[in-house]
């Protein structure tokens, strides 16, 4: 992943024998629960419910359904996954999806939460990731490797640039499998210090040589979900100025989140836009799916209005990418205003 680079319970439910069964999500890879449309909706209830719970401090939290109370859980060191600039111009057909070219959400408020979604996902049998010539066949590949990704823009400056002519911040939420041990997914935001200048990055932080500086937050763990079940996970990323960014993934029943200090790079100063989507796990790499695939992506926010935002193309700031071609994309207003396109191939 790369900045430049290259997320109270309805009770009284009913019993499934009163009304028409669903399939709803279960653990990864396991077989969908049958559960009746009440309790369906009351998962989902739950799930919004607990992505807008503060959890009670910096640091990793699990939730179980249908509680809504955070309890810590150890973080695990995710040590970054650095990757290249976008290269609109060399890479790939201009059409598909990712390495710049992407819609993103644009407010004219702060933003404080946005929340990506996947409501309709079809056809989708599998993917993988595949490594990409202009950056080095990078990243990690192989079946089911794909990263859920909330980004901000690159292009404001805070208080975390501490001065440094041209500095901007960049701050990604992600949820990516298989990203420090095989069999094992992060949650976790990345941090980046865009043209900070030099190699001369702040103590804690890596240089990626070209001025840039990054690192990570603590990562939560979470399971590896395959690429089939997308329509069952939610990102949802958060800022509080003076208090914690936490990012939360939600699969089914089970949520899972870790929480860092807004001061490392302050954007709850500065967040106005949003971009969301599934790509390759990090290295520039891309989630190729199987032909047939199309996935309906959703990003919603909280910004303190109801008026709809822009959804502005070409306008992405993840490096990675996947194999589908976008559609239109609609803007929504409401009380939390959104963005919606469907993207295929």
């Amino acid at each position: 992943m790369r900045a430049k680079l290259t997320f109270a319970l309805v009770a009284g439910l009913a019993s499934a024998t009163c009304f028409p069964t669903v399939h709803a999500a279960s653990s990864a890879g396991a077989s969908p629960e049958i559960v009746s449309p009440l309790e369906a909706q009351a998962r989902a209830n739950w799930r919004e419910d607990i992505s807008r719970t503060a959890t009670p401090s910096e640091g990793c939290f699990q939730a179980t359904y249908p509680s809504i109370i955070w309890k810590q859980v150890a973080c695990k060191e995710a040590i970054p996954r650095v990757a290249p600039v976008p290269r609109w111009s060399s890479f790939g057909a201009s059409e598909t999806a990712g390495n710049g070219n992407d819609y993103t959400l644009q407010s004219s408020t702060l933003i404080t939460q946005a929340v990506g979604t996947f409501p309709v996902v079809t056809g989708v049998t599998s993917e993988k990731g595949v490594g990409v010539a202009a950056y080095g066949g990078g990243g990690i590949l192989g079946a089911n490797e794909y990263s859920l990704q909330i980004n901000s823009s690159f292009n404001s400056t805070t208080a975390a640039c501490k001065s440094h002519s041209g500095c901007t911040v960049w701050q990604q939420y992600v949820y990516a499998p298989d990203y420090s041990v095989q069999g094992e997914a992060a949650v976790f935001m990345q941090y980046w210090l865009i043209g900070y200048g030099g190699t001369r990055c702040p103590s804690g932080w890596g240089s990626d040589g070209a001025g840039d500086c990054y690192k990570n937050s603590a990562a939560a763990t979470a399971p590896d979900v395959p690429a089939t079940q997308l329509g069952n996970v939610k990102l949802t990323g958060t800022v509080t100025s003076g208090g914690n960014d936490t990012v939360v993934f939600t699969n089914g029943t089970t949520a899972y989140s870790s929480s860092g200090k807004d001061s490392v790079l302050y954007l709850a100063t500065v967040w106005k836009v949003g971009e969301f989507n599934v790509v390759g796990n990090a290295g520039g790499s891309e989630a190729e799916f199987n032909s047939g695939s199309s996935i309906t992506v959703h990003l919603a926010v909280t910004n303190g209005s109801t008026t709809a935002p822009s959804c502005v193309a070409n306008s992405g700031s993840t490096g990675e990418s996947n194999n589908l071609n976008l559609g239109s994309c609609t803007a929504s207003s409401g009380s939390t205003p959104s963005i919606q396109f469907t993207e295929s191939n």
